[in-house]
């Protein structure tokens, strides 16, 4: 009997995204750059964005190493202008957005009451508006041909609470009710609105390495779930993907 690892190749195998324009947001380093690589291991053209310039250059040579055709654009995804210019300069360069990944995001974590408005307004905005603009920019363009991927990175933090956890739960609770509400109004036109929520993750993102590396997701863990979701067979849809080491922390 083949194994897990041979049955997942032969699969690889037979389906890519040969034709697809992906745009990750927040793909600069982290979990969005293994994504962006994934989706240009699989043959797609990718659009990828970030606030440091010198990260998001570091990333398309990367890309284009892979032999990937790649946009890339220093863009502030809280900013409707911003995001606006972003899509339209994709399309332009790239050709029709088929996959869009929201995966900006930031955390910032202490007991509620010692937070700032600014860091509720910094939070809520990278977190949870950006997806709002970048989606509404995106889906008029996929309701037009009727077909399309929104897949939205949160957090099992958008399940369950934790102390200290107060400002970035919120954002990510409000991002799975925003996914699930897209979902629906989507649907209809042939577009599924999938949402990732992957347990603690080895990034930069938490500001201190884990105890046990071996007990913590990596972003290439991440990028295989998404890939998951977008070479499922047309007719079917994943909603909601829920990621943990197999190893307890």
């Amino acid at each position: 009997m083949a194994n897990r690892n041979t049955l997942n190749a032969d699969v690889t195998k037979q389906q890519n995204l040969a034709n697809a324009v992906a745009l990750v947001t927040g793909s600069s380093r982290g979990i969005g750059k293994s994504i962006a690589l994934k989706l240009a291991s699989l043959g797609a053209a990718v659009g990828i964005c970030g606030r440091d310039a010198e990260a998001l250059a570091n990333t398309r040579r990367e890309l284009e190493a892979l032999g990937a055709t790649v946009h890339s654009q220093t863009t502030d995804v809280t900013k409707a202008g911003e995001v606006a210019a972003l899509v339209d300069a994709t399309e332009k360069n790239l050709g029709p957005i088929s996959v869009l990944v929201n995966n900006a995001g930031i955390g910032l974590f202490g007991p509620f009451q010692e937070k700032t408005e600014e860091e509720w307004d910094r939070t809520l905005n990278t977190n949870l508006k950006s997806v709002f603009l970048t989606s509404k920019a995106v889906a008029p363009l996929m309701i037009q041909r009727r077909n399309g991927d929104i897949i939205n990175i949160s957090s099992l933090a958008g399940k369950n609470t934790f102390a200290g956890g107060a400002i970035y739960c919120a954002s990510k609770w409000g991002l799975q009710g925003l996914t699930g509400c897209m979902a629906e109004d989507l649907r209809g036109f042939g577009i599924r609105v999938s949402v990732i929520c992957p347990g603690s993750v080895g990034t930069e993102f938490s500001g201190h390495k884990p105890k046990d590396p071996s007990k913590i997701l990596t972003p290439g863990d991440v990028a295989h779930a998404v890939a998951m979701v977008l070479l499922q067979g047309p007719q079917s849809f994943i909603s909601e993907v829920h990621l943990r080491p197999v190893a307890k922390p």
